[in-house]
């Protein structure tokens, strides 16, 4: 008589890797979800060998841009369907976008519509951020408590950028509904004034190549808005989490935060690492337009400033920032065709399927940090910071059976072997020496080299209560 297999799926000899251990075991799944840790578990229908790799939870990429809405002619290359596959390929299995309210725009119509993006697309499971536009009163005292509630428990505010800035008293409604409700509220800092000033002097002077778009945000704008961001949350008495750090000046305003005590997190990501300021350009060439993203890179002494908060605890979270455009494309980096100022080259890069293996790649496999730290940056904490875990971003029974199993081998990175829809990579040409041999996303199999996702199965995870935030009596 046969007896039926216990477990859907069984992962057999695993170095596991978790946020605070590393231990070898078996790891069995029912219905998408772990059920026992251990050696020598009994049977599943469906089996893989490890063969003694490391396996670290899936990634969560807890800020990302997906098919947001753009002012024509801009659209963003990459949706839900081309996004979460290049996500999966390369080891992350949540992803968290933004459903960004246009000014005029109910910030509920903009749930709705980004749900519409989303419906049928996804290969791994998401949630959304909120990105508040317009805080009118009906959206601070209504719309946005209800989200909160509903389980869209974060959201980003702009210092920067005409279409989505919010002046500091509009900010100080936003923190004190994030303090009353408790939400995260992520900050991107940066001085729109000062950016503003200095883009004209240089557009007077000519000088409006792609290299100019660091010229025009140097370090002390992020500076300035990071200690204003601070001191904006010391006010309302709330923590804020700030966004794609990138370099010394605003480092040093979140230290002397927590020297005082305030609750401010921070995340950075990997241009920060691998790029510089010589990425934009050291010439006239359009060609940096591919790295235009704000704040810029900055120099190899700010790497080593982030990499050295990477390590001590400065950062809390190691995000992608994705925020994919073509670089020959009329709605990309050459809006309507045509190489433009850099005032009018659209911000971002593509980095949602490299993210994982380049910080596994330098950090862990080059000394940088320790195999448990990786996970806490790229899995653990973000699901923490946005309500998530310990669904997602730990290998524990009753989590989601996230997985990434890693092959370690020395390769040349190149755009033609990404899943993106994106026609290049920043990182084109650099050395990695690892990669996932194979993803599992609720105990699917969904990369192994080739790619076996299906459009759909991704699912959308209403968040709770940041579990990094204190409880208020």
């Amino acid at each position: 008589m046969n007896t039926p297999h216990p477990f859907d799926f069984v992962l057999r000899n695993a170095r596991v890797a978790t946020a605070s251990d590393t231990f070898d075991a078996d790891i069995a799944v029912v219905g998408g979800r772990i059920v026992q840790l251990g050696t020598g578990l009994a049977g599943g229908a469906r089996e893989i060998d490890a063969a003694g790799r490391v396996v670290t939870p899936g990634g969560v990429d807890a800020h990302c841009h997906l098919d947001q809405p753009m002012a024509s002619p801009l659209r963003m290359a990459d949706d839900f369907e081309s996004g979460t596959r290049s996500a999966a390929c390369g080891g992350t299995t949540t992803v968290i976008p933004f459903a960004a309210q246009e000014k005029g725009q109910s910030l509920r119509t903009a749930v709705a519509d980004y749900h519409q993006r989303a419906e049928g697309r996804a290969h791994v499971d998401y949630a959304f951020h909120l990105i508040v536009s317009d805080p009118t009163p009906k959206v601070l005292n209504e719309e946005l408590p209800a989200l909160i509630r509903e389980g869209y428990t974060s959201f980003k505010i702009y210092m920067t950028y005409d279409d989505l800035k919010l002046d500091d008293g509009q900010i100080l409604d936003v923190l004190s509904v994030a303090r009353e409700h408790g939400a995260m509220a992520m900050i991107h800092a940066e001085n729109a004034d000062c950016i503003e000033w200095l883009t004209r002097k240089l557009e007077a002077a000519g000088r409006t190549a792609p290299r100019f778009h660091a010229h025009s945000r140097p370090m002390l704008v992020e500076r300035e808005a990071t200690h204003r961001a601070i001191a904006l949350s010391q006010l309302v008495d709330v923590p804020i989490l700030i966004v794609h750090v990138s370099g010394r000046e605003a480092v040093e305003q979140i230290r002397w935060a927590r020297a005082h005590g305030l609750s401010v997190f921070a995340e950075t990501c990997p241009q920060y690492l691998f790029l510089t300021a010589a990425d934009l350009g050291l010439d006239d060439s359009y060609q940096g337009a591919r790295c235009v993203c704000s704040p810029p890179p900055r120099d190899k002494a700010n790497q080593e400033v982030i990499w050295n908060g990477l390590n001590d605890g400065l950062f809390t979270v190691f995000s992608s920032d994705h925020a994919p455009f073509r670089y020959d494309a009329p709605e990309g980096k050459k809006p309507g065709g045509e190489e433009v100022a850099f005032r009018h080259i659209p911000n971002g890069i593509p980095g949602l399927e490299t993210r994982l293996p380049l910080l596994y790649s330098e950090g862990v496999l080059g000394g940088r940090m320790t195999l448990n730290r990786f996970v806490e940056l790229t899995s653990t904490n973000p699901a923490k910071a946005y309500g998530l875990h310990p669904r997602k971003g730990t290998i524990a029974v009753g989590s989601d059976a996230d997985l990434v199993v890693w092959e370690e081998r020395e390769f040349v990175l190149r755009n033609t072997d990404l899943h993106h829809n994106v026609d290049y990579t920043p990182y084109e040409g650099q050395r990695l020496r690892a990669w996932p041999a194979l993803t599992i996303a609720g105990g699917e199999l969904l990369w192994d080299g080739q790619f076996h996702g299906r459009a759909g199965r991704g699912r959308f995870l209403a968040c709770d209560a940041p579990s990094l935030l204190p409880r208020r009596a």
